[in-house]
């Protein structure tokens, strides 16, 4: 198999592509050009070509009736291979991915993480100096460098592929800990209060699994020391709390707190009442009932 694309001056986008179809085809002959008879005779051929045909192995995004994603954001190369090849690269990418998570894995890093590069490289979102769009282009050799181009999109597609890897580890850590909150919550003798044995994001499955009944959130921390009894926020990345910890415990810690909130292990109650603690998981509990109970 023989895959192409464009020789010269590379992109995000481009180096992308590759890294995803580095890990999604068993092995191809890979070239960079500008020769049409070249890509032609490739089986797939991305960021150049001038034509956009799936079923031909065409992935061209740059002609006036351009390919676009269903909101209208315009594809870049990565953003089409991604969506048809992104599927067969997770088990390499994520090696411990099983089938009941691969596709939400897949959408998370298509709706995050693929969406920007496609945006960036359409112009449809300014890139700041700091984006992963232009830290990618600096891989491009200086005017002075005796690098070759081929040599520094080889260099830069090695350092996409370890972000790519990172990022899709992290989308699928997040849907294994979306599985096991949504487990805690089918087991809670009460929908209000949930139990975890361990920390770990929570945020997704309060508002993607519809626990729209749930107002704490009991978990440890990192070394089993402490546990938390955390309010639930009324939406994403909110500040708010749908039931916030009563007045009388915040801003105390310790011998205050657990006699203001009658427990013998109190840690703390932050001002603010979102979040308070207890030594052990019965009084973290046991803080969210009272709270519940008003205190």
């Amino acid at each position: 198999m023989r895959i192409a694309t464009h020789s010269g001056t590379f992109h995000a986008d481009d180096v992308f592509a590759y890294s995803v179809l580095r890990d999604a085809v068993e092995a191809f002959e890979f070239v960079r050009t500008r020769d049409m008879a070249l890509i032609d005779s490739a089986d797939i051929v991305f960021d150049v070509g001038g034509i956009y045909n799936p079923a031909q192995g065409r992935y061209d995004h740059h002609m006036r009736d351009l390919p676009r994603r269903e909101d209208g954001t315009p594809y870049s190369s990565v953003g089409l291979i991604w969506r048809d090849y992104g599927r067969k690269a997770l088990p390499r990418l994520v090696p411990a991915i099983g089938e009941d998570v691969l596709e939400s894995v897949w959408h998370d890093i298509d709706t995050t993480f693929i969406l920007t590069i496609d945006q960036a490289d359409n112009g449809v979102a300014t890139a700041s100096q700091s984006h992963l769009a232009l830290l990618v282009e600096a891989f491009n050799p200086a005017w002075d460098s005796g690098q070759s181009y081929d040599d520094a999109f080889l260099e830069a597609a090695d350092f996409a592929r370890g972000i790519l890897v990172r990022a899709c580890r992290q989308a699928h850590a997040e849907a294994q800990a979306l599985s096991l909150v949504m487990a805690a919550a089918r087991q809670a003798r009460d929908p209000r209060v949930i139990v975890l044995d361990r920390k770990l994001p929570w945020e997704k499955a309060v508002f993607e699994g519809g626990l729209r009944d749930l107002l704490f959130v009991i978990y440890p921390n990192e070394d089993l020391t402490a546990w938390y009894c955390r309010t639930i926020p009324p939406e994403p990345n909110s500040f708010g709390q749908r039931l916030s910890l009563p007045e009388a415990w915040r801003g105390l810690q310790e011998t205050e707190f657990s006699k203001a909130a009658g427990i013998k292990d109190g840690v703390f109650c932050h001002p603010s009442g979102f979040i308070c603690g207890a030594r052990s998981q019965e009084s973290a509990v046991r803080l969210a009932e009272m709270a519940i109970a008003g205190g």
